[in-house]
């Protein structure tokens, strides 16, 4: 018989196991990476896997939520490292940039679940929309302490750089917005 599997191992499973698969339905796209390859990157046993996530839904939503918790981290370190408010804003923007130019970009990758799942699967819809609502109670925070009422339209240019950008594969918008964003702030 074999030996009970620990905490740590569970752990360490599903570790590696998220690892996989986020970067490969980043890469691309979640319904065109079957488990089987999810299986043979991860080296763990179809078995294991289906012990850790019933469905390749849970997954899917395991991988979102735990990306965004990164996402939004980096962010907010970027961002509260700048004292100014207004500035703070606009390092939304500067943060948006770095990232947009990483190698490998493809995009919001809640964006890009929804546009995969989200019509199919309320589990990935509700996750993106919680990553969404959490993104702009973010931005709102940092705009509020501007003592301006231009939330939803930094929101929307954040949000619109992202897609842009994943469309085009140009860090551009993220400029564009920085500048629109300062044109809104009375930042010269």
């Amino acid at each position: 018989m074999p030996a009970p599997i620990t905490d740590e191992q569970n752990r360490l499973d599903r570790e590696t196991l998220l690892d996989v698969a986020e970067r490969l339905f980043y890469e691309q796209g979640i319904q065109a990476v079957g488990m089987d390859e999810v299986r043979a990157v991860s080296g763990l046993p179809l078995k294991r896997i289906y012990r850790l996530f019933a469905a390749k839904e849970d997954l899917v939503v395991a991988v979102l939520k735990r990306r965004d918790q990164r996402w939004r981290a980096s962010l907010t370190a970027h961002v509260e490292a700048v004292e100014d408010p207004h500035e703070r804003v606009l390092a939304i923007f500067d943060w948006l940039a770095k990232w947009f130019a990483e190698p490998g970009f493809r995009g919001c990758a809640w964006i890009n679940a929804h546009g995969e799942l989200g019509p199919a699967s309320e589990a990935v819809r509700a996750e993106v929309r919680a990553h969404k609502q959490a993104f702009h109670d973010q931005i709102a925070v940092w705009v509020h302490a501007t003592g301006l009422a231009v939330v939803e339209p930094v929101f929307l240019l954040a949000e619109g750089a992202i897609v842009a950008a994943g469309i085009s594969g140009d860090p551009a918008p993220a400029r564009h917005a920085h500048a629109a964003v300062a044109t809104l702030l009375g930042t010269p």
